[in-house]
């Protein structure tokens, strides 16, 4: 038998090829109907027994400076107006000398971990919360970082970490949304894709709340339908369902058809629910007084009523933009900012306490990344963006409190002890939610993805 040419070989093996596609193209199909084949927000248990059912990220959006909140750096006083002598100094704008901050630090709690003025009344807290003090992100630039933190890539449109979390856990409530974004005053930047579901089907995606507002109608666009009745909507959104399920069937189950679908089932139960979470009258005065009637304190008491009707991750931003980039005039609107949050976080951490909703709440606070101990040119009053070492916390949920983890440099530019980058963060995160990060993946375009793409290591210090 002669050997066969190369073209011959081509030939051949070109039929297999094609086989094997369609092999590849029939397992992204059954894996995508898989979650359509039960009610995907429903209730589903995670890998192992979880210390965390829900999640609450107070998201700082603009990049809070460390070192003027909960990184505090004693030679920044020695070297104020002066060169700081260290040769991995690297900023993303120019920049002058050293800049010390303008707050005071002090011990706070049993542990003694110092917390500056601006975060007094959060610091009553030390004790159940875990100081990430050596986080570090890819870029200084606020698009890609915020994507980072929030979806695990700062580059390709991933789904956010609220909609895995909400993939993996399902819901607790039918009525209400299982992911609430607040930002009052519009979005942040880079806007829905902080909380979208990318590639996870649509009923995932983050459901946006301006909670500048006080009024339902205002805080939910389209909340009530003023001309029918409930009894007429219902019937109306029979007809529309059997439609679309014709509709859905014909088009081989079409994902994003089918999230509308469920969209348009979820907005008609929220109209009786909402209406009742959203009622913050219905506290009393105390509850109200603790949080403050603010916009901030307002976002948190909802979100301790979200928490306790069943909604799994609620985030909560600043504010449209980003409020925290304070590259000029820094010590008087990092007061402001930090002003706006002390009292609503302190009291949301007691209310938790109080309702036996803390160990069970998983609590996140940071920016996408921190700031430079210098202060950046010409003003001199400000910090740069400043990715290689940052600060976050971690409290409830079955974090051990009472500790930092991690250290930055003397003067608080880089981490340099136990580093831990924005997948480890996530990793653990997904950990205390009961998830083994490497594990909750979906079959996407012929591969499984996970929010920590091929990256992340848990960091067991902070687990209890």
């Amino acid at each position: 038998m002669l050997p066969l040419s190369r073209r011959e070989i081509l030939a051949r093996c070109g039929t297999g090829i094609g086989t094997i596609a369609l092999a590849g193209v029939l397992r992204d199909a059954q894996a995508a109907d898989a979650p359509r084949a039960t009610d995907p927000l429903a209730a589903k248990a995670p890998h192992f027994a979880a210390k965390a059912k829900h999640v609450v990220h107070l998201f700082m959006n603009g990049g809070a400076s460390q070192v003027d909140t909960f990184d505090p750096k004693p030679a920044l006083e020695k070297y104020h107006g002066k060169p700081i002598p260290t040769g991995n100094l690297r900023t993303e704008r120019k920049t002058g000398a050293a800049m010390k901050s303008p707050y005071s630090f002090k011990k706070y709690g049993q542990s003694g971990i110092e917390v500056s003025e601006l975060f007094a009344k959060t610091a009553a807290h030390i004790d159940d919360m875990c100081v990430i003090r050596s986080m570090y992100a890819d870029v200084p630039n606020h698009e890609p970082s915020l994507l980072l933190m929030n979806c695990g890539d700062g580059r390709q449109p991933r789904p956010s970490l609220g909609s895995w979390v909400t993939y993996g856990l399902g819901s607790e409530n039918r009525n209400l949304p299982g992911f609430v974004v607040m930002c009052p005053g519009g979005y942040p930047i880079v806007t829905t894709q902080n909380w979208r579901s990318a590639f996870l089907p649509g009923v995932y995606q983050g459901t946006y709340i301006d909670s500048q507002h006080t009024q339902v109608d205002k805080l939910i666009a389209h909340i009530r339908n003023t001309e029918l009745p409930l009894d007429k909507q219902r019937e109306q959104l029979d007809l529309v369902a059997a439609l679309n399920a014709k509709h859905l069937a014909d088009r081989a189950n079409d994902a994003n058809l089918e999230s509308r679908i469920r969209t348009f089932e979820l907005a008609f139960r929220m109209q009786s629910e909402a209406a009742d979470v959203f009622d913050l009258s219905r506290e009393t005065k105390k509850v109200r007084d603790l949080y403050g009637d603010t916009t901030i304190g307002r976002q948190l008491l909802l979100t301790r009523r979200l928490i306790e009707r069943g909604v799994r991750v609620v985030q909560l931003w600043s504010g449209a933009g980003q409020p925290w980039d304070n590259h000029d005039n820094l010590a008087t609107t990092h007061k402001t900012l930090a002003g706006q949050w002390d009292q609503p976080i302190a009291a949301f951490l007691s209310d938790l306490k109080q309702r036996g909703l803390f160990d069970s709440t998983l609590v996140q606070w940071g920016g996408e990344f921190g700031r430079t101990p210098v202060a950046e040119l010409p003003a001199l009053n400000g910090r740069d963006h400043n990715h290689y070492g940052f600060t976050c916390w971690l409290a409830g949920g079955g974090v051990r409190g009472g500790q930092v983890i991690g250290a930055t440099d003397d003067f608080g530019f880089a981490a340099v002890e136990n580093k831990m980058h924005v997948h480890d963060l996530h990793a653990t995160m997904l950990h205390l939610l009961g998830f083994d990060h490497e594990k909750l993946t979906y079959r996407y375009a012929g591969r499984d993805f996970r929010l920590t793409d091929v990256h992340g290591t848990v960091v067991k210090e902070v687990i209890r």
